[in-house]
């Protein structure tokens, strides 16, 4: 810690005082016989040139005590503005990286629930032309043939039974037949012109398409009215 001017000032001031004794003491004891105006004069020389050079040392100490103490301000300023930037950029370094965690914490959790909600799309992909096969053989099936009623009874069971399965883990049918062509679930084999249908309107499903959690699996084959030519 710098020391201040005046103590260091008074801590001269008192070594020139012991200085200026000692010396007083020596003079006193060579002049014993001297007369006491002798004795004055003399101690007020010493202290005149006692005081002399304590302005001298302190003319030239008080210049360089100001120097050091105005470089100490400085530098005080200097670590400050550096200790503040620094914070500064700490916390937005922070942030940041808070907001990356929170985004991808987000990004994991949707696909952790789109794992969970699309796990099995290949495999109802693939589970399809089964039901596909099953609506194709209850269409090939005449009602009037009485032999065949328990056929189709059986198969109608079973393509019940298949549905409701797959309505269970969110599967559902696309069966467009009379609606307005949507190329987000619908695929156009052909376009018929009608008449009688409106201009983009779904006449015919060749095949059924099917949603896994309203995402696509397969679109619907659909035949689409393209109106009056």
């Amino acid at each position: 810690m710098p020391v201040s001017p005046i103590i260091r000032i008074k801590c001269i001031y008192t070594e020139e005082l012991l200085l200026i004794a000692i010396a007083y003491l020596k003079a006193d004891l060579k002049a014993l016989f001297s007369t006491q105006y002798s004795r004055r004069s003399h101690y007020r020389g010493l202290a005149n040139v006692a005081t002399e050079e304590q302005k001298n040392q302190s003319s030239e100490q008080e210049p360089e005590e100001l120097l050091e103490q105005e470089s100490a301000e400085g530098v005080g300023e200097l670590d400050a503005a550096s200790l503040n930037e620094a914070l500064q950029q700490a916390k937005d370094q922070t942030l940041r990286t808070l907001a990356e965690m929170q985004n991808l914490r987000r990004r994991v959790d949707r696909d952790v629930e789109n794992a969970h909600k699309f796990a099995l799309e290949k495999f109802v992909g693939e589970l399809l032309p089964v039901v596909d096969n099953l609506e194709r053989a209850l269409a090939a099936i005449d009602a009037d043939e009485e032999h065949l009623a328990a056929v189709r009874e059986g198969i109608e069971l079973t393509l019940k039974s298949f549905l409701g399965v797959l309505d269970g883990h969110k599967v559902k049918q696309i069966e467009p037949t009379g609606e307005h062509f949507n190329p987000d679930f619908h695929q156009a084999i052909s376009m018929v012109p009608s008449p009688d249908v409106a201009e983009n309107t779904v006449m015919e499903v060749f095949q059924k398409g099917y949603t896994l959690n309203d995402r696509l699996v397969r679109p619907a084959m659909v035949v689409v009215s393209k109106g009056v030519e």
